[in-house]
């Protein structure tokens, strides 16, 4: 029993001086990394922290030339600019995010970290209680670029030449190249390095729609650039005309599209005078919208409300166009179809065999019942009438 005790009390004092024995220091896992903006841009800054316990983290600012006087940042400074988003868990993680950066946002940035019970003690030196991380923040006034009004392609302009035009006026230093982007996609063959910088549209049509940028590309500075938006209604260029399933099964009917904005798309069945408008509240119809794609799917189809007209709608600010599949549910009897077809062939034909066989002449069949003697007598008897005949003659 002594024994017993003496083991407990040894575990006891070994789980309160556990913190003492496993506890560790602060240390930077990942720290904030310098950048250079332009105005009116956005910047994150991570920090990343590890040790025992998990260790407190605070950002905290100086401006530029002024490192010796940081002031603590906070979540909602800055007229609701600044967000700063902490977790705790085995290591501690914290995002510090700037938007619709100012000149004034240049500076030095700090990430601290501490574990150190006397961390907020004020009488305590900071530098010896906090480890610290530093990135430097440069924001440059962003280049003004002259750019085309945005653009809309109509029925009209279909034969007619987009051009789309960008003009660098004034920039921070010497611009390198520029270039024109689709959709966040390089267009080839469209590097120059003139101020002025022209891309052509040769009989557009509405996939060549979207959200064109030309970009300047700087030796010292963040790229810049200029967005000019290409507008033109839906056009659908992909659907099902038909489906076929059998009841029971699941059917899925799409539509995909091209134009710009995307569109916003709508289902609805063609059941007459009133067209219902699907959704996805049966749970048995569920419909997926994807920018320019939509999928609708049926599950468990049946045959008597099922069947019909579907049609796939895409709106945008421009216009609107609509598609139609028709959708056929067969019976759970179709897969027998071809094999009582050939069944019935098979019961026609016999039939036909046995009233064939039905309706033979009857001198085509032989009497058994008449004796084969009988038939040898009458033949040599008019053998004999014949000799008879003829000796009359002479």
């Amino acid at each position: 029993m002594h024994r017993n005790a003496v083991m407990l009390a040894v575990v006891l004092l070994g789980n309160l001086m556990l913190p003492f024995i496993s506890a560790q220091n602060a240390g930077f896992v990942k720290s904030p990394l310098s950048e250079t903006k332009l105005t009116g841009d956005t910047f994150e800054l991570y920090c990343e922290v590890v040790g025992y316990p998990t260790p407190e983290i605070q950002w905290w600012y100086a401006e530029v030339n002024r490192a010796d006087s940081f002031k603590q940042l906070w979540d909602g400074a800055r007229k609701r600019r600044v967000s700063i988003n902490t977790a705790y868990g085995t290591n501690g993680v914290s995002v510090l995010g700037i938007t619709r950066l100012t000149l004034e946002d240049s500076g030095t940035y700090e990430c601290r970290a501490s574990n150190d019970p006397r961390r907020n003690d004020l009488r305590q030196n900071p530098a010896i209680t906090w480890i610290r991380a530093q990135a430097t923040i440069s924001v440059l006034q962003k280049p003004k670029i002259n750019a085309s009004d945005q653009t809309i392609l109509t029925a009209d302009t279909s034969s007619k030449q987009v051009i789309l035009q960008c003009n660098l006026t004034t920039a921070h230093t010497r611009h390198k190249e520029s270039f024109w982007m689709k959709n966040g996609q390089d267009i080839p063959n469209t590097r120059t390095e003139q101020k002025d910088t022209i891309y052509r549209i040769n009989k557009p049509r509405a996939d060549d729609s979207g959200e064109y940028m030309c970009v300047y590309t700087f030796d010292t500075a963040p790229n810049a650039n200029a967005t000019i938006e290409v507008k033109a209604k839906p056009d659908i260029t992909g659907h099902k005309r038909s489906e076929n399933k059998n009841e029971g099964e699941n059917a899925t009917l799409y539509c995909k599209s091209v134009g710009y904005p995307h569109p916003t798309w709508t289902w609805r069945k063609m059941d007459g005078k009133s067209p219902m408008e699907l959704d996805n509240s049966t749970g048995r119809i569920f419909i997926t919208n994807r920018d320019n794609y939509t999928e609708l799917n049926i599950l468990n189809l049946d045959i008597n409300t099922d069947p019909g007209i579907y049609e796939c709608n895409a709106t945008n600010a421009i216009g609107n166009t609509a598609q139609t599949t028709i959708l056929r549910v067969r019976s759970h009897l179709a897969p027998l179809w071809p094999f009582l077809g050939v069944l019935a062939e098979i019961i026609i034909l016999v039939v036909i065999i046995v009233v064939y066989e039905k309706r033979k002449r009857p001198d085509d069949i032989i009497d058994d019942d008449e004796p084969v003697g009988q038939m040898k007598t009458n033949s040599t008897n008019n053998h004999k009438d014949k000799n008879i005949r003829q000796r009359n003659t002479k």
